[in-house]
């Protein structure tokens, strides 16, 4: 049987050479999805022909739909102009199109659109549906499409457009693509692949399309991965879409006569690079691919740029139309102009000159730091370097011996906490979870947790948040910013004073790190809104006994128009419940609905809040925290955050914690001191001794382990903190907590006189 077949191949074979085969014509509708194939080669391109439609009809907002990567649904509603109901029979026709009357009309083409053959080519290879409205029209009219032609949307009805609500604009849904081709679709990549692809197009015409509002979202997602507004500039669309980079960039602005063309942009600068460069070029307004402007601007890079390393470029060129041939691709990926490799030239000169001129224009400004005070100087390295350049001999009062880069082993060693434990309860006193004197509340609630950062970031946008940042950067002290980003710890003053000595440069500052702390927590509340790692207690803190207790230690005159604590606490609680879903997902604070705190935002890596503070937290959140406007609740909070994290001294009357690492770098645990195991017996005295007597010994013991915990943490967790993310205002500089006590100049002329 096999060697019959073989035979009948070879024979039907060679009848196929010695016999020429008839020339046919082909079908319609084979014809058509040929070139519908050639045109959409992938949901994204589908997409970036819809937008360009989109904005040739003068929208001023598109939102797109999205599921399964375009191919189970891709939407786009627009509000442009619409489409007359007369020409809804023809509109995915081929080579239908009210942009292009005569083939001379290309050389001055200034739409994106110009074949008539977007719709068409989507018709051959998906079910199409558009609902469109005029404005002069009383309503909207909705047809379904296949193969170019109207169809009925459902079987035995008629075909004809049906009127139907809409505003005005036109939206076009496109389900099931490449559903008559199944090799091409599972040619394609995975739904999240395509969607990527559809993203970058989006965000390519959403930055150069600055006057337009995008909107892109998963088809049942609440939350748009793209979002800009029509007002917003060309810089502020790239700062939404890539975030930071947006500092980092130079404007690109210049005319080039002889050439026929204009350049905008922006470019970024020898201080970042990317792994992979991002190139947004556009032509005459149209998304473009240009390999060898590509190449050339990288190559102009290499000189500034680390090796492997590679930029950020969005190009607008504005070439004279008659110059630009746009009918080379199909897909219009690529277009051909007049004189392309001065152009590019010209293009790489203003790129060179962009960057040479960015180094050249720097500029340090000093601020004096305190009142009376001298200005501080600029960083020390480049000074010596400047100095050794010129040969100029440092004088010794003026050398600075010391550098605030340099790290110690201490950095990486936390102090052992062995010793951090208290011993066993007497047995005759009992041992309760939650024991009825309200100064050990706080010390049985704390059990062993575990601290671990979240890894998904969101990408905050709101305008209270922006402003709250805002503002910070208003009321800088750039003076004693520079001071503390550039000084070396030299250390604590007193274990009982939350005051530290640090210097910069030749000068010895004493800093109250506690109210410097308060600033810096709440900092970090606004730039990790939305994005803290949780603190998570083993035992959930009962948010009625510790506000209890905080009003019972309140030092207050009691009225008869002031409420039972009773009921301060229940309306405290019932304000946190009513309000649990924002502090989770803001502040990563568990409010349980039995009005339990089960968790706490971690807000600096390997740092946890003294418990002791807890009660009087909660007891501030109820009363000092503006719940009514969105602006007034998120600055208060985060003030209240910065006032319970700041350290203080610990107090060794009423111990509740004691903080150990783990070995993994993202967490640690918060361990309940009150409760000892019993195998930590054998730390206990041999020798038999009165109660009061080992009470007196771990006493001491804590003593050591607590202020070395405590010292380590200041030096190397909340100074190194300040160093890098710390935004100094001015009301620190002004209320004398920073104060400079020993200049070395100064020094050596007493040393002098001795």
């Amino acid at each position: 049987m096999n060697s019959y077949h073989l035979h009948e191949k070879d024979a039907l074979t060679m009848t196929d050479k010695t016999n020429p085969r008839p020339i046919r014509r082909l079908n319609e509708t084979v014809v058509n999805r040929i070139a519908a194939g050639e045109i959409i080669n992938r949901p994204a391109n589908a997409l970036k022909e819809l937008i360009e439609n989109s904005l040739d009809a003068g929208a001023s907002n598109i939102q797109i739909t999205v599921k399964d990567g375009g191919l189970k649904l891709l939407q786009i509603l627009d509000n442009g102009h619409g489409i007359r109901k007369e020409d809804m029979t023809i509109v995915c026709e081929r080579f239908t199109t009210s942009k292009l009357k005569n083939f001379e009309d290309l050389s001055n083409i200034n739409t994106y659109g110009f074949r008539g053959e977007a719709l068409a080519s989507i018709s051959h290879v998906a079910h199409v549906t558009i609902t469109t409205k005029t404005a002069d029209s009383n309503c909207a009219y909705r047809a379904c499409y296949s193969d170019g032609k109207l169809v009925p949307a459902k079987p035995g009805t008629n075909a004809e457009p049906k009127a139907c609500a809409g505003n005005t604009g036109t939206q076009i849904t496109a389900e099931d693509l490449f559903y008559n081709v199944p090799t091409r679709r599972k040619a394609l990549k995975s739904p999240s692949d395509e969607y990527n692809r559809i993203l970058d197009v989006v965000n390519r015409y959403a930055i150069h399309n600055s006057g337009v509002s995008f909107t892109c979202k998963k088809q049942g997602s609440n939350q748009a991965e793209v979002n800009t507004l029509s007002m917003s500039s060309v810089l502020d669309n790239i700062r939404q879409i890539y975030g930071s980079i947006a500092s980092e960039l130079l404007g690109l602005s210049k005319s080039f006569k002889k050439l026929e063309f204009k350049l905008n942009g922006y470019i970024s600068n020898a201080n970042y690079n990317l792994k992979k460069m991002i190139f947004l070029l556009f032509i005459n307004h149209r998304a473009v691919e240009n390999s060898s402007l590509k190449k050339a601007i990288e190559s102009i890079y290499t000189t500034y740029l680390p090796k492997n390393t590679h930029p950020f470029a969005y190009l607008s060129l504005e070439i004279n139309p008659q110059n630009v041939d746009v009918n080379v691709h199909p897909t219009k990926r690529e277009v051909r102009f007049l004189n392309e490799d001065e152009v590019i030239a010209a293009v790489g000169d203003a790129i060179q000159e962009s960057l040479a001129g960015a180094n050249s224009s720097r500029t340090f400004l000093t601020q004096t730091l305190l009142p009376g005070a001298e200005s501080i100087e600029t960083n020390t390295n480049l000074a010596e370097n400047s100095i050794k350049k010129s040969g100029v001999k440092v004088l010794n009062y003026k050398l600075v011996r010391t550098d605030s880069r340099v790290q110690t082993l201490d950095d990486f060693c936390n102090p052992d906490n062995t010793f951090n434990m208290q011993p066993k309860d007497n047995p005759k006193k009992g041992n309760n979870n939650f024991p009825n004197s309200s100064k050990n509340i706080v010390n049985s609630n704390v059990g062993s947790s575990n601290l671990k950062r979240k890894r998904e970031r969101f990408d905050v946008r709101l305008t209270s948040i922006l402003t709250l940042r805002k503002r910070l950067k208003e009321i800088e002290h750039k003076g004693l910013t520079e001071l503390l980003a550039n000084h070396t710890f030299v250390g604590c003053v007193d274990d009982s004073l939350t005051l530290a000595l640090v210097q910069h440069q030749t000068k010895l500052y004493m800093v109250n790190y506690n109210v410097l702390s308060e600033e810096l927590f709440y900092q970090l509340a606004l730039y990790g809104f939305h994005n803290f790692g949780f603190i998570h207690l083993s035992i959930p803190a009962p948010i009625r006994e510790l506000t209890i207790f905080a009003l019972e230690s309140c030092d207050h005159d009691k009225s008869e128009d002031l409420k039972p604590n009773e009921e301060i606490s229940q309306i405290i609680i019932d304000q946190l419940i009513s309000r649990k879903e924002m502090l989770l997902e803001y502040f990563s604070m568990t409010i349980t609905e039995n009005g339990e705190l089960a968790t706490l935002p971690l807000m600096l890596k390997g740092y946890a809040p003294n418990l002791d503070k807890l009660p009087t937290f909660l007891l501030r959140l109820g009363t000092e925290v503006d719940w009514e406007t969105e602006t007034g609740c998120f600055e208060t909070l985060s003030r209240e955050l910065g006032l319970f994290y700041a350290p203080e001294p610990p107090n060794f009357s009423n111990i509740s914690t004691s903080i150990s690492n783990n070995q993994d770098d993202n967490s640690m645990d918060i361990c309940d001191t009150s409760n000892v195991n019993k195998d930590n017996s054998l730390l206990l005295p041999k020798r038999k001794s009165s109660e009061k007597e080992t009470n007196l010994i771990f006493t001491e013991q804590q003593k050591k382990a607590e202020i070395a915990r405590y010292k380590w943490q200041i030096e190397h967790l909340i100074f190194p903190t300040l160093k890098s993310q710390f935004i100094a205002p001015k009301s620190i500089a002004e209320n004398g907590h920073v104060l400079q006590i020993a200049n070395l100049p100064d020094l050596y002329r007493i040393f002098e006189r001795c």
